[in-house]
């Protein structure tokens, strides 16, 4: 099932974007009949002004969050089990605040931020949400005592602070998003990190044989921007007119790429890619790809031994 690779992805860049700004918990169990929050977020003690950088989303972080994205459209289900999570996660916290005998101030319950690519207003209507003026359209609160919001990335407008957000979008929404962030400048804090997360999760899509529509649109879109990038890279390295500049720019990309698609590779296994040409370099570029585990990428070097 692709959701369950797109899942991985939506945590996996949640923690890269809020790392810096506080504690990030991915896959946070809770009591009861276990559960699990896909991102709860504690802010640092310190607010960073930097914050802002992210738009909306660093919004939702300026206090603590349970974050919940969703690839397909929430179900009125999926909606009622975030909230129980919710209520889980403050009941805890009213257990932790007695048994230190201490008050549990409203500042320290998580607000739950439920994402969503579409919702019906139907939907939206059976929760009694509404939409408050200080907040950008696609942000549907319900009741306060619930401190849920519904966020309808489709419905959010297409603009620099709701970025990162559409990132997580389907279809058009997300395809837009792409765009924007590859036009980022490269000194930008987030937009090298977050384009491999992109460029690891087009890697693991194009492997799964049961895609939809909207995913092999993703692949195509992406496609042309991952073999931009490599050529870019290629390019800095002739620019600087050193074929060990080159050499070395080809290196950290794969490893980089590398450590996305298996994990962590040693120390030896590097020293090996290091003493690779450039033309080896391009074809262990191409083969990663369909790499599964560090065997397969051990078993490529010792073929280029032989």
């Amino acid at each position: 099932m692709t959701r369950f690779i797109h899942d991985k992805f939506a945590k996996d860049y949640l923690e890269e974007l809020l790392k810096d700004y506080g504690e990030v918990k991915a896959s946070e169990k809770v009591s009861g009949e276990i559960k699990e929050i896909d991102v709860l977020f504690t802010p640092a003690k310190q607010q960073s002004s930097n914050l802002q950088i992210l738009g909306l989303l660093g919004r939702f972080a300026e206090q603590p969050a349970i974050i919940e994205p969703y690839r397909n459209p929430a179900s009125t289900d999926e909606i009622c089990d975030c909230i129980l999570k919710l209520l889980e996660v403050k009941a805890l916290l009213r257990r932790e605040a007695k048994a230190n005998k201490t008050k549990l101030q409203d500042s320290e319950i998580p607000k739950l931020w439920i994402l969503t690519p579409t919702i019906s207003e139907t939907r939206l209507s059976s929760f009694g949400t509404m939409q408050k003026a200080t907040w950008l359209s696609g942000v549907h609160f319900l009741p306060d005592a619930l401190r849920t919001a519904i966020v309808a990335i489709h419905q959010l407008p297409q603009t620099p602070e709701t970025l990162w957000l559409r990132l997580l979008g389907r279809g058009s929404v997300q395809s837009q998003a792409i765009i924007e962030l590859q036009a980022l400048p490269l000194d930008h804090p987030y937009q090298k990190a977050t384009l491999e997360l992109v460029y690891n999760l087009r890697e693991n899509l194009r492997v799964n044989q049961e895609l939809e529509a909207d995913d092999r649109e993703l692949i195509m879109r992406l496609e042309p921007l991952y073999q931009r990038d490599r050529e870019q890279a290629k390019e800095e390295g002739r620019q600087e007119g050193r074929q060990e500049g080159r050499q070395e720019g080809e290196q950290d990309l794969i490893v980089r790429l590398l450590n996305r698609r298996i994990g962590e590779i040693d120390a030896s296994l590097i020293e090996q890619i290091k003493g690779l040409s450039i033309e080896q370099l391009e074809n262990l570029g191409e083969a990663l790809l369909d790499f599964s585990s560090v065997a397969d990428l051990e078993n490529w070097l010792n073929q280029q031994s032989i």
